[in-house]
């Protein structure tokens, strides 16, 4: 409620606008809303949903922009409400397909780089896991997979930018959950370690969990990014929906 109340205090402030040029900010409000049982269409009068309907603004920012606005939109099954005059309007199967064209020869994803990132390749996947009824995104998902399953390391672990980090193994986790794929299963499995077991070797003493081996405090971000793949990991277990699947939420 005090994040709601919030949240209402700052759209009014705002007049309903969240950010001009990052619709990642819109996504992420429409997940944490969906998450809560509110309505992202009606908040303090204003239709948070709409920002996301603007083709152009969603995928200048790249590939994660793209990918989140996807996931947004696909975890409480929303309608892409109609753009504005002069704007492009967007489509699932538009980012579906924006998405599939950023796919690198190696079969995964990155931001300004030619060889997989496995930080973005998992996000990617993340958003692309509802549509593999289509043969081009099966295909791509499956090479993502492939990829992903070459990035890991001998512990279990992945490395990104140069480092290994607890929030690499937590995407992938969560991508994992979303494809219905086993944290046993042998593609991810080096030398008896999964993705999982990579995320759960940066567990801090005293809770939380440490953003890379060179820390000993458990970080913000990789605490976040860590509970949620085991909330994820939990649902997966438990044959629930995917983490961002919220259709089994009801709305207040």
């Amino acid at each position: 409620d005090s994040y709601y109340r919030a949240l209402a205090g700052k759209v009014l402030s705002t007049g309903g606008v969240l950010s001009k040029t990052r619709m990642t900010e819109y996504a992420r409000v429409i997940l944490g809303l969906t998450a809560i049982g509110e309505d992202p269409a009606n908040v303090a009068g204003y239709h948070l949903l709409a920002a996301l309907s603007d083709y152009d603004a969603a995928t200048q920012p790249g590939v994660t922009s793209a990918a989140y606005v996807l996931l947004a939109l696909d975890c409480g099954n929303y309608e892409i409400p109609k753009a504005e005059a002069g704007k492009t309007q967007a489509t699932r199967e538009m980012y579906v397909d924006f998405m599939l064209g950023k796919q690198l020869s190696d079969g995964g994803w990155a931001i300004g780089a030619e060889e997989a990132d496995p930080d973005v390749t998992a996000m990617v996947l993340q958003a692309l896991a509802p549509y593999q009824s289509n043969t081009a995104v099966k295909n791509a998902v499956s090479l993502g997979v492939q990829r992903l399953s070459k990035l890991q390391n001998d512990d279990g672990g992945y490395t990104s930018w140069g480092y290994t980090s607890s929030e690499s193994c937590s995407q992938v986790v969560l991508t994992l959950c979303a494809l219905g794929i086993s944290m046993d299963d042998s593609r991810f499995v080096k030398n008896g370690a999964s993705p999982l077991d990579g995320l759960c070797a940066f567990a801090c003493e005293g809770g939380g969990f440490c953003h890379s081996n060179e820390q000993a405090e458990p970080d913000g971000m990789a605490t976040e990014q860590g509970f949620y793949a085991l909330a994820a990991y939990d649902r997966f277990r438990q044959g629930m929906t995917s983490l961002f699947d919220m259709t089994d939420i009801k709305v207040k």
